[in-house]
């Protein structure tokens, strides 16, 4: 065990849910805190570590703990633990008490073969189980996890105008984080009106947010607000007898690497993409929060397109874990997640995508306790009919939608049995054969119920719900987009649903970014990445022309500024920096470079790029060995992965011709590559048939 890295240890999940809880309770509005719709989890207070060693010689462990400490070994208790405690040559029971009231109990310990890590095992007080301690990298012993901070460093500012007793000031695109003044001089107070637009921070009476800041007589000295905040602009008014000569902000951001990128022949598209990265690390802080502004959240289905979107860009793990753990909660699961019916789904799916883009079983494990308790609680909420169906307290979103939800949704019923799947999928490969055997024959009865209940022939289309027993035949592009997308269509019905519901102009439109995520991909999934680009040039491509400097949460081309800017019947209520708003990352980089994963952690690299009517696209996508590279234009195509094996796969209408390797042809005009040399670059080229 010598030389392993000692790290600070907590009962799992604690550090993310008081880390979530931390994070939620900071949104105000109008300076009133407004607190989550759900239940707010705690970590335990009171929490025991034990381990077990063998010493083949002496050595001296110190223990430090964020929290009081009662350490034992053996029978003694022992005092000032943090001095170092000497352990003799042999067996040794160690069991360390730890208790804090507002942080995450945690211990590090460290000697010379003796550390704290994963082997260690921790329970609540007043339980007699134990389990794998969790962890999460805080490897200083001046930094307990309780200590987890982001990142800061200065900004100047675009801009600033003298306009009276005010400053108004302009950061030239929306931003994060901590606005301080300068040259201060006198006493007094100064009002910060915030802004996403320039007319929020010019309307105190309707702006979102807002700060008073009392300063005391420093004459010439700096001054930072508190609280960090959304913002593109904001007016600071000097009360009497107070002057303000600069502003800055303290920039609040996530170190992340970007791995992902994107270049293509249309600079449109490479700004879109350049924004929406920008939007998505906004969004990308201690977890994948909703928006910067206003609710600063962790909402399930918000954070299933962000784990997506990661894959693309940045490929961050620990972001991810942290989330989909704190979005999970303690137990009993007593309602939904941020009690949307749907939300809970996605958590399952999320799960299941972060197998299959990582690899990494380690944590499926972990988490395949929680799984199952909180499918358990889903299966407590079935119908007589095998179904999940809202209840009172329940919330069915879908969508920003204008449709009932009441009764059998068939888009609810679809995301349930691919959770459903997920756990099987699961307990396969966990061995857990009883689990596996019983939500198997649940799934499948499921997956004929939906195809058999609400499959509509003569329409062609999946239709909207069952309710009271009575079919609603209205239709909506909602299920259908996830049954192209997760295997609910036969092959004879994917060009039906095509054209009776994606390309039909009388079924109702997407309007929200959210749901245009899985309307994008799933057309892209039959082959029309040329409208794609035409729809993404138009939508993200209207609100650049709107001067956006990051993606809002919904956006209607017909609405006129700033008009744009309202939402939930408040003036400035819409979030200008949505996470759900950054989608062409993901529709780009799996759609359009064409790289997904063939087999769980990349072990198998699919590679099947698509022009969508540009001249040339390039650009690299992250995976755990490293980066894919793609190229492709109308006479080649160039690809190289960093390890493992890739497969290549095309249509062409001419010739290919490569001499790096043997070209297959498969059916319909695919053409397939073996790429089994990592980090030699292949290429293709299209020459006309003779």
């Amino acid at each position: 065990m010598g030389g392993k890295q000692a790290e600070w240890i907590w009962y799992p999940g604690d550090f993310e849910i008081w880390l979530r809880r931390e994070v939620e309770l900071r949104r105000d509005e109008r300076k009133s805190t407004i607190a989550p719709i759900w239940r707010v989890d705690s970590p335990y207070t009171v929490v025991r570590f034990r381990k077990k060693i063998k010493l083949d010689h002496a050595e001296t462990v110190t223990f430090l703990a964020d929290g009081e400490l009662r350490l034992q070994i053996g029978e003694r208790t022992i005092e000032h633990p943090e001095r170092g405690v000497r352990l003799e040559e042999g067996e040794h029971a160690i069991m360390a008490q730890v208790h804090h009231l507002s942080r995450v109990p945690a211990l590090f310990a460290k000697g010379e073969t003796i550390v704290t890590d994963e082997t260690w095992e921790v329970g609540p007080l007043w339980h007699s189980g134990f389990e794998r301690a969790g962890r999460g990298g805080f490897r200083d012993p001046a930094v307990p996890p309780a200590d987890f901070r982001l990142e800061t460093e200065p900004l100047a500012a675009a801009s600033v105008r003298c306009e009276g007793s005010s400053l108004f000031v302009d950061f030239g695109r929306e931003t994060f984080g901590y606005v301080r003044l300068h040259a201060i001089r006198g006493e007094g107070v100064a009002r910060l009106v915030y802004g996403e637009s320039e007319e929020e921070a010019n309307d105190f009476e309707h702006c979102e947010t807002y700060d008073e800041l009392l300063v005391s007589e420093r004459d010439g000295e700096e001054a930072t607000v508190p609280h960090s905040r959304a913002l593109r602009y904001v007016r600071i008014h000097c009360g009497d007898g107070l002057s303000v000569g600069g502003v800055s902000l303290l920039y609040e951001y996530l170190p992340l690497v970007y791995r992902g990128s994107f270049r293509s022949s249309d600079p449109q598209l490479n700004r879109i993409w350049d924004v929406s990265a920008y939007t998505f690390h906004l969004n990308a802080r201690e977890f994948f929060l909703d928006g910067i502004k206003r609710d600063r959240w962790v909402w399930s289905g918000d954070a299933y397109q962000s784990y997506l979107m990661n894959y693309y860009l940045f490929f961050d793990l620990p972001i991810t874990r942290r989330t989909i753990v704190a979005l999970r909660g303690k137990d009993p699961v007593a309602h939904h997640l941020n009690t949307i019916l749907d939300y809970t789904l996605y958590w399952f799916m999320g799960l299941d995508d972060y197998y299959r883009y990582t690899g990494d079983l380690a944590f499926i494990r972990e988490q395949y306790g929680s799984m199952l308790r909180l499918m358990s609680f889903c299966d407590s909420r079935c119908n007589d009919n095998g179904m999940l169906e809202g209840r009172p307290e329940d919330w069915v979103f879908v969508d920003w939608a204008d449709m009932s939800k009441e009764g059998e949704l068939c888009f609810e019923q679809m995301l349930y049995c691919l959770a459903l799947e997920t756990v099987v999928r699961f307990s396969e490969l966990l061995d857990d054969g009883e689990t596996g055997e019983r939500y198997r024959s649940k799934a499948g009865k499921l997956r004929q119920d939906i195809r058999r209940t609400f499959w509509d022939e003569e329409k062609g289309a999946y239709v909207h719900r069952r309710l009271h027993d009575s079919i609603d035949s209205f239709v909506t592009k909602h299920p259908n987009m996830f049954a192209l997308l997760y295997g609910f269509l036969e092959p004879e019905q994917v060009d039906r649903v095509k054209r009776e519901v994606l390309l039909n102009p009388d079924v109702p439109s997407i309007t929200t970014p959210y749901m245009r995520f899985y309307e994008l991909a799933a057309l892209c999934e039959i082959g029309e990445q040329s409208s794609v680009r035409e729809e993404i040039a138009a939508y993200w491509g209207g609100m650049l022309e709107l001067g956006a400097t990051s993606f809002w949460e919904e956006y209607d081309p017909a609405v006129p500024l700033p008009d744009q800017y309202a939402m939930y019947g408040r003036k400035y209520g819409k979030s200008l920096c949505h996470a759900w708003g950054a989608s062409p990352l993901y529709l780009l980089g799996k759609y359009f470079l064409g790289v997904t994963p063939a087999k769980p952690g990349y072990e198998e690299v699919q590679i099947r790029p698509a022009l969508g009517g540009l001249e040339w696209i390039e650009g690299r996508v992250p995976i755990p060995a490293g980066e894919v590279f793609v190229y492709m234009d109308r006479k080649s195509i160039r690809a190289a992965v960093p390890a493992g094996t890739g497969r290549l796969r095309f249509r062409s209408g001419t010739v290919p011709t490569c001499a790096d390797g043997d070209l297959v042809l498969l059916t319909d005009g695919w053409y397939e590559l073996l790429l089994d040399s990592p980090g030699r670059e292949y290429e293709v080229r299209f020459t006309p048939p003779a």
